[in-house]
């Protein structure tokens, strides 16, 4: 049997992280197994440590995926926010959230895609993308010393950050190239922290959180995913993985970190198109994650159902003019849901992280006067923003 089971398919998807997965699902899922998708990626899925805390909205993400005991970490009864003088202050909402083992959770994609006849290549790499006269797109796989050459309809990059194989491609120069304001992330597998199995815990302060914020994340009831982001404009001053070091030895001494781990992260809206010529791009290649709280997983998902979605469309159309909308139909469609609120969340990034640790501290005095059963979001936003005048100037952006 040859290794590729096609050398031409319908739709080829580089990438397998969570918008990749997805959108291989929802492509077969809604063509019922009527074009042939072939998901290519350099690494299994579930192979090498997530780069990544996990979390997600147990309300939000079960509307694209059904969660399963398998591969939940812990389920979270709520947050507690801890100011830079160490006032902690707690939201409390039963079940609403959950800690993921992402790489048990990419493996039942994988094989939720391939049962639905999904052709899975994993442990390829995708070395050229290239477009041939009859408007198919070429691509180039590398296994190992072997190299093949396939062809396809439509692409779905779902790559990450970095566009790394759309970047320098003709046709595809204005695309959104899934590194708009690229942050360094960084985290620890720890164990001798104190925290709560139900809560995350999320800290603030200039001295070690500088534009942006530190964690600490439920494993397994011994360790913990402890870990910080911080603004671009603060890599200079707070060298994540040295800064992250000297925060646990200060807060936690008897803490033992047993990994270290890290990445860059897409981390603003921008207003590139995500789609061109039948290529569409999802999850971080489309720089998807939330500007501030930098949650990417559920975008992802969101993302790549807009992307599948697209694709059929396209795949249906019967005129380029049709299709040259369609694929200015994916950047609108994600503004929708989920761009527009991003865009201002960027607008807004730079104030909230101007936001002194005097105005932190004076806001997480003033949440915790209200009592815990009174605290919902929308009277922590608010008791927040009136802790100080400058804090709601500061915020402005995200009410345009």
């Amino acid at each position: 049997m040859a290794r590729y089971l096609k050398e031409n398919y319908d739709v080829i998807i580089c990438g397998a992280g969570p918008a990749g997965l997805y959108a291989a699902n929802c492509l077969q899922k809604a063509s019922a197994g009527r074009i042939s998708v072939l998901l290519v990626d350099k690494k299994s899925p579930w192979k090498e440590p997530v780069a990544c805390a996990e979390a997600v909205s147990r309300k939000i993400f079960s509307r694209y995926w059904t969660p399963k005991e398998e591969w939940i970490r812990q389920h979270l009864d709520g947050v507690y926010f801890t100011s830079p003088d160490m006032t902690r202050v707690e939201y409390f909402q039963a079940d609403c959230g959950l800690i993921l083992n992402r790489a048990a959770f990419h493996h039942e994609m994988a094989d939720k895609a391939a049962e639905l006849g999904v052709e899975c290549h994993f442990e390829d790499s995708v070395e050229k993308l290239s477009r041939v006269k009859n408007g198919l797109w070429t691509l180039r796989i590398r296994s190992g010393s072997e190299e093949s050459v396939l062809h396809t309809r439509v692409v779905i990059d779902a790559t990450g950050p970095g566009a790394k194989i759309t970047r320098h491609v003709p046709g595809l120069e204005a695309l959104e190239t899934g590194d708009f304001d690229q942050e360094a992330a960084v985290f620890a597998i720890a164990e001798g922290i104190p925290h709560s199995r139900r809560h995350i815990e999320l800290l603030f302060g200039e001295r070690f959180f500088a534009g942006g914020y530190g964690w600490v994340f439920p494993r397994d009831g011994e360790t913990v995913n402890v870990g910080l982001v911080g603004g671009r404009k603060f890599l200079k001053t707070h060298p994540p993985r040295s800064t992250l070091e000297k925060f646990i030895h200060e807060a936690y001494p008897d803490a033992k970190i047993l990994a270290f781990h890290g990445g860059a992260i897409p981390c603003g809206q921008s207003e590139h198109p995500t789609a061109a010529y039948g290529v569409f791009k999802a999850g971080d290649s489309a720089s998807t994650v939330n500007p501030i709280s930098r949650s990417g997983i559920v975008e992802a998902l969101k993302s790549g159902k807009i992307a599948a979605e697209c694709a059929l469309e396209w795949l249906s159309a019967s005129s380029d003019e049709e299709r040259r909308e369609i694929e200015n139909s994916a950047y609108t469609r994600w503004m929708k849901i989920q761009g527009k609120t991003h865009l201002n969340y960027h607008r807004g990034k730079d104030g909230f992280a101007g936001v002194s640790d005097k105005q932190f501290n004076k806001a997480a005095h003033r949440l915790a006067s209200i009592p815990v059963h009174k605290r919902s979001i929308f009277r922590i936003f608010w008791a927040v923003l009136s802790s100080s005048p400058s804090i709601l100037w500061k915020m402005k952006s995200f009410f345009i």
